[in-house]
């Protein structure tokens, strides 16, 4: 049990404890003040120690009114030239901060301006800035003009096989196909001729598998026609395989778009048709594409089951999003995905309108 002497101690020392912890989050709070606070702070604690000091030295006797006035306002002119000053001096502070706030907001062609109020020091700092934004600004588009790179490259790798499926292996099982119809027809046995129509009709199935990889791997409506008639032929075959309408609002001709961006946007397009096809059940998807001047917009809209966007990046699962994530980073374009169970899902991509290049053997 504790002591009553105790009790009374502790209970002493409580206020003081309490001032303690008081002029503690005060001088917190001070420290927190911006700089200008903390000057003015300090300017006006010397104003008021001059007056005091003053007014000691010459103690009670000290009555003329007019001088303390006189004093008061010397110290209080000062304390404004003072404040005005420290302003001017940080206002180049203020541009470094509005400079940051714009590149934070995605404006990498802000600047830090030139202030003749700067000193060396913040010149300096503002100059390096700039560098950096500089080199940023040449690094992302290195980085850019390598996805452009490694996207058509990967699209010319696909082109050529879609070309060796269709003009080597597709027309190579066409002859088989032809030449089982002509012997199926000249057989004579029965038995024979069954089994002859049984080879053919695999052989015709797969024709036909081949000749969907060929058109899933590299359609070349869109190296022939644009974009716009690549994503209206997507529809109509995907509506065919799926048995879901699928309507496709896109403009005549989206020929401001790069071949890069034209190929990013079609896969996710053609991602997000399958994946709703695939593991939604929509009963109906919704596919439109947007182009202005300085940017392009698809967006693919079910109404199908829907999931958690959140559950599903926390399992790892939703390896086509991933991609369709990824295709978009490497164009610098903007990926969103809204949906929730029973809501169906909205896939939003806004890539940057660039100069068309020109393709080999490609239509204009």
């Amino acid at each position: 049990m504790t002591a009553p002497a105790t009790i009374h101690s502790q209970w002493r020392q409580a206020p003081e404890r309490v001032g303690a912890a008081t002029v503690a989050r005060w001088s917190r709070q001070a420290l927190a003040l911006p700089l200008g606070g903390k000057i003015a702070g300090a300017n006006l604690l010397i104003v008021v120690a001059a007056i005091v000091t003053t007014m000691g030295v010459y103690g009670s006797g000290f009555n003329d009114r007019d001088g303390i006035i006189t004093l008061a306002l010397v110290l209080a002119g000062s304390l404004a030239v003072n404040l005005t000053l420290v302003a001017i001096a940080l206002r180049p502070l203020r541009t470094l901060e509005a400079t940051v706030a714009r590149v934070r907001r995605g404006d990498f062609a802000a600047r830090v301006t030139a202030s003749p109020l700067a000193d060396p020091v913040v010149r300096r700092v503002g100059d390096a800035i700039n560098l950096l934004l500089g080199e940023l600004v040449a690094d992302r588009a290195r980085a850019r003009r390598l996805a452009a790179e490694v996207i058509r490259a990967g699209d010319d790798e696909r082109a050529r096989l879609a070309r060796e499926l269709h003009d080597s292996t597709a027309q190579t099982l066409s002859a088989v196909v032809m030449q089982l119809a002509m012997t199926i027809r000249e057989v004579q046995q029965p038995e024979l001729a069954a089994r002859l129509e049984t080879v053919r009709g695999a052989v015709v199935d797969a024709l036909e598998e081949v000749r969907v990889l060929s058109h899933t791997v590299h359609p070349r409506v869109l190296d022939d026609l644009g974009l716009s008639a690549a994503l209206r032929t997507l529809g109509r075959e995907m509506e065919q395989r799926g048995d879901v309408p699928i309507c496709v609002d896109v403009p005549a001709t989206a020929d401001a778009l790069s071949p890069a961006s034209a190929s990013v946007l079609y896969r996710v397009a053609q991602e997000a048709i399958t994946n709703a096809l695939r593991h939604a059940a929509p009963s109906a998807v919704e596919v439109s594409l947007r182009v202005d001047e300085t940017s392009a917009t698809i967006e693919v809209l079910d109404n199908g089951e829907g999931f958690d966007t959140a559950d599903a990046t926390r399992q790892g699962a939703g390896l086509g999003i991933f991609s369709m994530r990824e295709r978009v980073a490497l164009v610098e374009g903007v990926f969103e995905l809204i949906s929730g169970p029973g809501m169906g899902a909205r896939i939003r991509v806004t890539v940057p309108v660039e100069a068309r290049e020109s393709r080999g053997g490609a239509a204009p």
